[in-house]
């Protein structure tokens, strides 16, 4: 079995030999570290790391880290990169006054992604969507979770499906897969919504299921989009086909969404923009971890989640990128963490647990990924000569990301 020894790395930073759980409250500022150190990777896992005087005297494999920083890779649990092309119109629609809400009311948004996914084959949207992977890889994402949702038709939602398949079967990543057919009611069915929905349930979900395509289901619940009883009927018949929950929550109003998510014991609710002391007392009383999406609200102009807020009360956050092509056509996570310290008055350090180890959480990868723990997998990024982890997120815009190591594998 190869091995890969990593040397003279200025600061090891995630490095957790006990305890890989959520992080919450005030310990998601603390990340733990050592300086001046080694790490030993054998086969696709992380063997053991520590201080240079105690490194072991060979390996397959040397890395020379001088002066460079050494960190789990990023843990990505909400993107949406399976589309079939960008909607920068719509983007200058909105500087032009127009609201999100009101494109979709007009057939743009969602619908307008699914209309063009449902004309596009298979393999070019596998194409496309690996493209992005190899662009979010580069700036550091060894795991992340892909939905599905521009289909909104039985057969364009299990493309989308096949193809986040072909995407975990082929590439180095991680990958968790979400059913997302509830990302909207699709034209056809705009004056009776009951038949969509009785679709989703009857037909769409027991074909993912019983191909077994996916680990998720998600639904868009929200004012505008999936009502709270649709929703927790849709969720109700995924867990009887052993698809566990997870929802779009909160991001247009305060809908009751997380309060749903919830009740089902969703993994995660997603968004939470429009949330307050009611929703951040019942998510402190559950096991459903909330997830923000900074680079949504910047996007789009909205309301960051509160962040700060709800770290100060105690819960524990994932931050993930949202990557899709109508309200956030970007993957790039150390930028993301920036934009969460700037908006969202987060630490750095805040913002480095929660698209790291509580992302992992987020998509139920902890025991794989997320920290730097002797027996997880060696997903590492490597970074460029700086002087911290604070001085990646101050320094925003810039490349800080020299290597990508997935599964003991440099990938980039």
């Amino acid at each position: 079995m190869k091995t890969m020894l990593l040397t003279n790395i200025k600061t090891l930073y995630g490095t957790r030999t006990g305890n890989t759980a959520l992080v919450k409250g005030a310990e998601m500022k603390k990340v733990p570290f050592l300086n001046n150190a080694y790490l030993l990777i054998e086969g696709e896992t992380i063997k053991h790391f520590g201080p240079m005087s105690e490194i072991p005297e060979r390996a397959d494999i040397l890395i020379d880290c001088s002066e460079r920083l050494v960190m789990p890779a990023w843990c990505d649990s909400h993107t949406h990169i399976v589309f079939a092309s960008g909607r920068e119109h719509e983007y200058i629609l909105r500087l032009s006054g127009a609201s999100y809400e009101d494109i979709a009311r007009n057939g743009g948004g969602i619908l307008n992604s699914a209309m063009k996914l449902q004309q596009t084959d298979e393999d070019a949207l596998f194409d496309s969507a690996s493209q992005r992977l190899h662009e979010i890889i580069s700036t550091g994402t060894g795991a992340l979770e892909i939905k599905s949702g521009y289909g909104l038709t039985l057969d364009s939602e299990l493309k989308m499906l096949r193809v986040i398949r072909r995407l975990k079967e082929s590439g180095p990543a991680l990958i968790k897969a979400t059913f997302l057919g509830a990302h909207a009611i699709p034209a056809a069915y705009k004056q009776d919504r009951e038949a969509y929905v009785n679709l989703l349930i009857h037909n769409m979900l027991p074909r993912v299921a019983g191909e077994g395509l996916a680990d998720y289901c998600d639904v868009f619940c929200d004012t505008g989009f999936f009502t709270i009883d649709e929703t927790n009927r849709i969720l109700d018949a995924a867990a009887s086909l052993g698809l566990k929950p997870k929802i779009h929550a909160n991001e247009l109003a305060n809908s009751g969404g997380v309060q749903a998510g919830i009740s089902r014991n969703a993994v995660s609710v997603d968004h939470l923009e429009q949330i307050g002391d009611a929703e951040i007392d019942a998510l402190l009383q559950s096991s459903t971890i909330p997830t923000v999406l900074p680079f949504c609200s910047f996007f789009l102009n909205i309301p960051f989640a509160p962040a700060r807020r709800m770290i100060d009360a105690g819960l524990g956050l994932a931050i993930a990128s949202d990557y899709n092509p109508g309200s956030s056509p970007s993957g790039n996570i150390p930028l993301l963490l920036s934009m969460a310290c700037n908006h969202m008055r987060l630490l750095p350090g805040e913002a480095f647990n929660g698209a790291t180890l509580n992302g992992a959480c987020a998509m139920e990868l902890e025991p794989l990924v997320g920290s730097i723990t002797p027996g997880k997998l060696a997903n590492l990024l490597i970074s460029k000569p700086i002087p911290s982890l604070d001085y990646m997120v101050y320094a925003f815009g810039a490349s800080h990301i020299d290597k990508v190591v997935l599964g003991g594998q440099l990938v980039y």
